[in-house]
């Protein structure tokens, strides 16, 4: 259901009589919130939920390493295991052969913790 069919199933609603015009407006303010926090789009603030935002508090691990830190980074950023991304690593290096390159520029541009 998307944000106008929420919107039409409450006015509905109001207009039955089913809802009084303060829960009226509540409920259409909270789906409207609700809306704004879920809405696709490029926001480049840090932290702010999104994926630009995400990546950009990326940092390497300094607990989580077996050698730059980047798995154990990207495991914050992306709640994905570490050893997920050291094996997504592995396998880019061993059938495409550019999964160590991308290491490398990631262990040498993502700062430190």
């Amino acid at each position: 259901m998307n944000l106008s069919d929420e919107i039409k199933r409450l006015h509905e609603l109001h207009q039955a009589g089913a809802l009084s015009d303060a829960e009226f407006e509540q409920a259409k303010a909270r789906v409207l919130s609700s809306a704004n926090l879920t809405s696709p789009g490029v926001n480049l603030g840090k932290g702010d939920g999104t994926l630009t935002g995400e990546l950009g508090t990326l940092r390497r691990s300094r607990t989580d390493r077996w050698l730059g830190g980047v798995c154990g980074g990207l495991a914050q950023v992306s709640g994905v295991d570490s050893w997920v991304w050291r094996l997504v690593f592995a396998l880019f290096t061993l059938t495409f052969g550019f999964g160590i390159a991308i290491y490398l520029l990631l262990w040498i541009f993502v700062p430190e913790e």
